[in-house]
């Protein structure tokens, strides 16, 4: 009848080796003897001697499993090609073993890598166990080799996912946040368990709770592309100022991001402004999306931001230069049109609009050239400036002639406006007498029921009053104005 050990050992699934330690066990008295005391340290300093202590070891048995993996075809075939079994690879991971070993430990373990006799790599779960009555003499040592090259190799690949996407995300030329909004998700949801329906109006009566919600967004990581965004040196600088970024008119989109969740849209995008460290305004794409997986708690989202400032400086720009005129600053013909017209739908009344003629426009230009009338321009672009505000507006309606509209102000209000304009006029000739500045303006003032075209027709008949009484010598100096006498109205 067969040994029970025997046959359990022969058949046994896992690859199983019984293996004679005694030659280790003398190099180890040998080099006790001569003072070795760290053997770690020994052993990494030169890996010789681990080389040494493998040549010692003897294969005296192994089970039917450890040649199926190893592809040999008997022991003696196994034994005799040892050296493509263990190669370099091997080393390292057997000190290990020899240090436990060392250290008068009976039992051992540790991962490493193996070649079947085909070249074929495996990873290995090796654990050994010194066999009762050979704790003296390491004389006989049961081995088993467990092939874990497919756990390993997934162990890899996620590590190796992990890897590209962390770099993705650090790496992303745009913004990245990740965000914890699971307690935004409670605070919501104890909202919705009292019973608000309406929950926009919830807000309007609750300022605060936009605010408790900013304040319990918990930030998780954030890659370099938003340190630039924001000219933050590190992390934890940026964490810190959370405040200085996220403040003034972030309050009203995070409202209504705070309603797209309340409505269940976990994917939302909007424009937002934020604030860089340095107090810059960053004009930001936000696109929010709560990770897959976390769609009932939002404990993990990501909050992706674009930086759109330079296209809204552009848009702001293409805007303004449909408003303004580029050479005087003021605005252009197409703005006071439509301010005429937006008049004309008001009932605010009266409304006063001064009409303004640059004299002498024509001959700087024929005289001098147009980069001289072109200064007379610009000049008298900086007085108008410097008189008109808001609600009043002064625009460029034509190559020499300007107009001012004043809503809500009356005859008084324009003739205290035209006479700025002299005292502005006068100083700025101080600067430029070579070349002074002369205007003929006219001004009226709304009658009862009268249009806006017909209020700015009186003005314009005015200035070219004011116009020809220059040309016929009878002016002050180019700073006369003629008004027509004003209705009540």
């Amino acid at each position: 009848m067969p040994d029970f050990n025997s046959t359990i050992f022969e058949l046994a699934p896992v690859a199983m080796w019984v293996e004679d330690f005694s030659g280790v066990k003398r190099l180890f008295d040998q080099w006790r003897a001569d003072g070795v005391q760290d053997i770690r340290a020994y052993l990494e300093a030169d890996l010789s001697r681990v080389a040494a202590c493998t040549r010692q070891i003897r294969v005296l048995q192994v089970n039917a499993r450890t040649l199926e993996l190893f592809e040999a075809d008997n022991l003696g075939h196994l034994v005799d090609n040892l050296g493509v079994v263990f190669n370099d690879e091997m080393f390292l991971n057997h000190i290990n073993e020899l240090v436990e070993l060392w250290n008068g430990r009976t039992e051992f373990h540790s991962n490493a890598v193996n070649y079947s006799l085909s070249g074929r790599r495996m990873d290995i779960q090796l654990k050994g166990a010194v066999l009762p009555g050979h704790e003296e003499t390491l004389g006989r040592i049961l081995v088993t080799t467990e092939d874990v090259t497919q756990r390993e190799d997934a162990r890899r690949q996620e590590a190796l996912s992990r890897r590209y996407a962390e770099g993705l995300f650090e790496n992303s030329p745009v913004s990245l946040w990740v965000e914890d909004f699971s307690t935004i998700r409670d605070l919501l949801e104890s909202v919705r368990d009292r019973g608000i329906e309406d929950f926009r109006v919830f807000m309007d009566v609750h300022p605060e709770f936009v605010h408790q919600c900013m304040s319990e967004i918990r930030i998780i990581d954030v890659n370099q592309a938003t340190l630039d965004l924001f000219c933050a040196p590190d992390r934890q600088t940026l964490l810190q100022r959370q405040i200085d970024i996220f403040r003034d008119e972030m309050a009203k989109p995070f409202r209504e991001q705070l309603m797209d969740l309340w409505e269940g849209k976990l994917f939302h995008q909007r424009e937002v402004i934020n604030y860089a460290l340095d107090g810059s305004i960053r004009h930001i794409l936000l696109h929010f999306s709560v990770l897959p997986g976390h769609e009932n708690d939002w404990a993990l989202v990501q909050v992706a931001l674009t930086d759109i400032t330079a296209r809204k400086k552009a848009e702001a720009y293409l805007e303004y230069l449909g408003k303004h005129d580029v050479l005087t600053k003021l605005h252009n013909r197409a703005f006071y049109k439509d301010e005429l017209n937006r008049l004309e739908r008001k009932s605010l009344r009266p409304v006063s609009a001064i009409v303004i003629d640059l004299n002498g426009l024509k001959e700087a230009n024929d005289q001098m050239g147009h980069d001289a009338g072109d200064a007379l321009l610009r000049r008298f672009g900086e007085v108008l400036n410097g008189v008109v505000s808001r609600p009043n507006h002064a625009a460029r309606i034509g190559g020499d002639e300007f107009a001012i509209l004043m809503p809500g102000a009356d005859m008084k209000a324009a003739l205290a406006t035209v006479e700025m304009i002299h005292e502005l006029l006068v100083i700025n000739n101080q600067f430029y007498s070579n070349a002074p500045l002369g205007v003929s303006i006219g001004m009226a003032t709304s009658r009862a029921g009268e249009t806006m075209e017909d209020l700015v027709k009186r003005a314009d008949h005015a200035m070219y009053e004011d116009k020809r009484a220059h040309y016929n010598g009878m002016g002050r100096s180019g700073r006369s104005a003629a008004a027509e006498p004003v209705s009540a109205a």
